[in-house]
This record gives structure tokens, sequence and C-alpha cells, in this order.
């Protein structure tokens, strides 16, 4: 595997391109996105305002939902979430509280692993974007994932 450039943060017509999906989840048609995509309603870390993002689902269970910093440890919402971790998604339709957990290396290597083997054209594209060069080879995968900034966003459930 190969790291290219950091793509850095978006500008222009491309963060206007990123940011489109909002739109399509505060117009109640985010389903449209399917299953692979979530909303996350964080608190700005400096000024304390709501922020919203969407981004793609790596790895989902019945407890948590995991997304990837593909722009890098830089990216507000990752940052925001990293300093005031209660936040909620709307993910399948549905408006749910999360507690973000930054998650260890080895833990986004496997995450990415599995990916990528659940989705190996979009993981290409994915790691296209992010700056890297990868052959397809789980080895790549795991190496790409080891370098990957990456939140386990665990469901609360009253009293948690």
């Amino acid at each position: 595997m190969n790291t290219g450039a950091s793509p850095g943060k978006p500008t222009g017509l491309r963060r206007a391109l990123l940011r489109a999906p909002i739109l399509l989840y505060r117009l109640r048609l985010g389903r449209l996105l399917g299953s692979r995509f979530v909303l996350i309603n964080h608190t700005g870390r400096r000024t304390g305002r709501p922020r919203q993002t969407v981004v793609e689902v790596v790895d989902q269970s019945a407890e948590s939902l995991t997304v990837a910093a593909g722009f890098g440890p830089g990216s507000d919402w990752y940052r925001n979430l990293v300093a005031q971790p209660a936040a909620s998604v709307v993910h399948g339709g549905r408006v749910t509280a999360v507690t973000a957990v930054p998650m260890q290396a080895e833990q986004a290597a496997q995450a990415m692993l599995a990916y990528a083997r659940r989705h190996p054209r979009a993981a290409r594209g994915l790691a296209r974007v992010m700056g890297f060069t990868v052959d397809g080879s789980d080895a790549d995968y795991l190496a790409m994932g080891r370098q990957l900034h990456m939140l386990r966003l665990d469901f609360r459930t009253a009293g948690r």
C-alpha cells in the first residue's frame, strides 16, 4: 500500500458537493442514501453550536456504527466528537443518541478489512479519495485501516 499526498480538507465546489447529502437528510430523504450513510448531529468544540455531517458507515452492529475520518484527524466533525462525544445520528430513518469512542489502530484495521471484503469497489474508491493506493489485498486494507482515524458510535439507551 502506498500513501499519496493527503487530500486535505475539501474546499469550494468539492466541499459543497460533499455537504449536499445533509440537505437530503433535512428533507427527510436520507433513506435515499441507503444504510451505508449516517447523519451525525454533534456540537462544535469551540462554539458549542449544533453541527451536522454525513459520513459513510464502515461497519455496524446492533450496538454501534463505525465511521472513519476520511480527510484525517483534522476533520472538524471528528475533532468535535472527540472533544464532546455525546451526539445523535440519523440512520435508517431513526434518530438515535450515541457516544463517540475513538478506536485503536488495530480495531480500525479490522473494521477497514471487513468493509473492503463487503464492498470491494467502494473500498478501492474510498482508498483513492483518501490518498491511498491499494492493490486489493487484505494486507493493504489492514495497513490502510491502521492509519485511519475511526470512531465507534455506541448507541445510548436510557440510563446509560
